[in-house]
């Protein structure tokens, strides 16, 4: 596997590499990142990965100075998942000088995870969209887990008119449900046994609106009722359309169930498609 810090010589390595397929990440590599990447190889001849920590898609008072960086094990596993190419830049390789141009989302960008993580998703939309232009792949590779980032880059890598396919891997899981994230490792021992109550109060909401339960906004409260009494600390439980994010007008289309809520200082984010 190469290793490139710097544009010029990521640049350089990529040409005359056919169909690129690009899985950009934070680092700090898990089974649900190495999905991605045995995805990605059946769509391209050249699997190409990022580790990078972005600045800015981190709030002032979030974990960006503490966020684990895994620098070593993370080129371990790339390299046994057969990922041909790592884009590794510095801050300084990536932003030689203050980002001033920026991508602003939509009004999407300001619900959910957005209204508690303001300019969160200027930040996600800002750096894959440099990415975009230093990798220049055909094809990317998001995980659904981070639903509303999925629907971000590929609203605008479809409204710019980018020539990249975006494919949304599904979330992998621990044998109790809990998604698989690189905060996880955030949890105590008491709170990784409690985390699994995420997935199965999304479960129970799918399996009620299944049943035929259209009152999504009771559903939504129980749940928060729920988590509240284990002592969770909740932003969000939403039941709403696939299409867009907007709140349901009825049960019939497309549906997905989406959490984000603390767990001692952890924020564990989660959702189900119905």
């Amino acid at each position: 596997m190469q290793i490139h810090s710097a544009i010029p010589d990521l640049r350089a390595a990529l040409n005359q590499r056919g169909r690129i397929v690009f899985v950009p990440t934070m680092g700090n590599l898990h089974a649900g990142h190495i999905s991605l990447m045995e995805q990605a190889r059946a769509h391209g001849d050249t699997v190409v990965a990022s580790i990078f920590v972005n600045r800015l898609q981190f709030g002032p008072n979030e974990d960006f100075d503490k966020y684990p960086r895994t620098f070593q094990a993370d080129c371990d596993k790339l390299a046994a998942a057969g990922v041909d190419v790592l884009f590794a830049p510095t801050e300084a390789d990536l932003y030689p000088e203050p980002q001033e141009y920026t991508v602003e989302p939509p009004a999407i960008q300001n619900i959910l995870d957005g209204e508690f993580r303001p300019g969160h998703f200027r930040g996600v939309a800002t750096v894959v969209l440099k990415l975009f232009n230093i990798v220049q792949p055909q094809v990317a590779v998001f995980g659904k887990k981070d639903y509303q980032q999925l629907m971000v880059i590929r609203n605008m890598t479809h409204q710019l008119a980018l020539p990249i396919a975006i494919i949304g891997g599904e979330t992998v899981r621990a044998e109790d449900g809990l998604a698989l994230s690189s905060r996880n490792g955030y949890l105590s021992q008491a709170e990784r046994a409690e985390a699994p109550r995420l997935y199965r109060l999304l479960n129970d909401i799918r399996s009620a609106i299944r049943a035929g339960e259209t009152d999504t906004a009771k559903l939504e409260k129980e749940a928060i009722s729920a988590l509240t009494a284990a002592g969770w600390q909740t932003d969000y439980v939403a039941v709403r359309q696939q299409s867009d994010l907007a709140t349901p007008k009825g049960v019939n289309a497309p549906l997905v169930v989406l959490a984000a809520s603390r767990l001692g200082t952890t924020r564990l984010i989660d959702n189900i498609e119905i």
